[in-house]
């Protein structure tokens, strides 16, 4: 027989073994929470950092402004005759045809200068007459020396006199005739009177109407709309955009959901010395009318460029004592700092003229704490410069928008 312990042994023995086991499973335990430390401080020791792509920019460049249409001909009218006005013929949005007769003007001064230009014209003809019969008679005598060669000059000398007076009497009358035309207001073309500040009774000057105000204006405005003029002010830096073929794209608030086309006929050549702006003409057509002088318009232009340029978020930006630069982690991981070159701002974008290539992978929102040479992890950026920059591209929603 095998001998047995007593079970009071048994039990000794059992605890012992169990208690040597949970001192061996704490000692691993501890060994491997340790290690799982050791292994979590260094990969805490290792910044993450999302990275970023530089991208080719948008091949078209897109500003809007702010424009103002005007008539391609716009008349304003004044008085060349001051009186009282007689009646007016056409009144606002009245379309008229070149002649049309806007108004008529009562001038009574005039009208007693006219009749005394014409009765010296009837005077002089008459003296005229007389020196005309005088000097033939004279000249009919002188074959017979009834008369003096003194006498018979004398006669000749009078009537070039009177000859000449009579002239200056029918320009006189003449001078009077062309005022009296402008007693009567007419369309210089053919257009729509989108003013009018007469009324039957005013009185009006060369300077204007004078209302009860005092305050002189003109009579009319004619416009011709039958096609539109668009004048921008387009700031110094988008001026290379202008140029022979280029279009424009418009929408006014009278009209917000409809869009017109404009374009180019020529720009000022020369820049404001206020604004730094040149002014840019475009043409619209404008058969149906639909456009009124003086609307505010906002404008779109759009061209083709070619930029040798590439882009980045702004948010990857590096300032310190060595000027502008980006961080960009190299093959091994590495955090290597580039200088660049900005060519422009465009919101949150940067165009970069120099310093990064296609390929660069380039730290986005980088840690102050980052120096050369740091090794880094590159993990997948949250949704921001990457998604949204080819969003943008698709859409060809990149527009940069001037300040007003």
């Amino acid at each position: 027989m095998i001998p047995t312990l007593p079970k009071k042994k048994l039990l000794t023995f059992s605890s012992i073994s169990f208690g040597v086991i949970f001192l061996c499973y704490i000692f691993y335990q501890q060994i491997h929470s340790a290690e799982e430390f050791r292994k979590e401080a260094l990969e805490a020791s290792i910044p993450n950092v999302s990275v970023v792509n530089p991208q080719a920019p948008n091949p078209l460049e897109t500003i809007t402004l702010p424009g103002t249409v005007r008539a391609w001909y716009e008349a304003v009218i004044y008085a060349q005759a001051s009186g009282y006005v007689k009646m007016w013929y056409k009144d606002y949005g009245a379309e008229v045809k070149e002649g049309d007769v806007l108004a008529r003007i009562k001038v009574p001064a005039l009208d007693a200068e006219y009749a005394q230009a014409e009765a010296d014209l009837d005077s002089q003809k008459a003296k005229y007459k007389l020196a005309a019969v005088t000097a033939d008679r004279y000249l009919s005598l002188r074959s017979s020396h009834a008369v003096s060669e003194q006498s018979i000059s004398v006669a000749v000398a009078d009537k070039n006199s009177e000859e000449a007076k009579l002239k200056s009497a029918e320009k006189n009358v003449d001078k009077y005739k062309a005022k009296i035309n402008f007693k009567t207001i007419v369309a210089p073309f053919n257009g729509v009177v989108i003013q009018r500040n007469i009324n039957v009774g005013d009185y009006v000057s060369q300077e204007g109407n004078v209302d009860d105000s005092k305050s002189p204006s003109n009579l009319f405005t004619v416009a011709d709309i039958h096609r539109m003029r668009l004048f921008v002010s387009v700031p110094g830096t988008f001026a290379y955009l202008l140029k022979p073929g280029l279009t424009a794209e418009l929408t006014v608030q009278q009209f917000p959901n409809r869009k017109f086309v404009a374009n180019f006929l020529t720009m000022s050549k020369g820049f404001d010395l206020n604004m730094r702006t040149v002014v840019a003409e475009f043409t619209i057509e404008n058969k149906d009318r639909t456009l009124w002088p003086g609307s505010f318009a906002q404008v779109t232009l759009t061209a083709p460029v070619k930029k040798d340029l590439l882009t980045i978020p702004s948010s990857s930006l590096v300032f310190d004592e060595n000027g502008t630069q980006v961080a960009t982690v190299t093959e091994n991981n590495k955090i290597h700092f580039k200088p660049i070159t900005v060519n422009k701002i465009i919101d949150s974008i940067i165009e970069v003229r120099d310093g990064v290539s296609a390929s660069d992978r380039i730290v986005n929102n980088p840690s102050a704490s980052l120096l050369e040479g740091d090794e880094v992890r590159v993990v997948e950026p949250r949704m921001g410069y990457s998604d949204t920059n080819i969003s943008k591209k698709e859409n060809s929603n990149h527009q940069p928008v001037a300040s007003k």
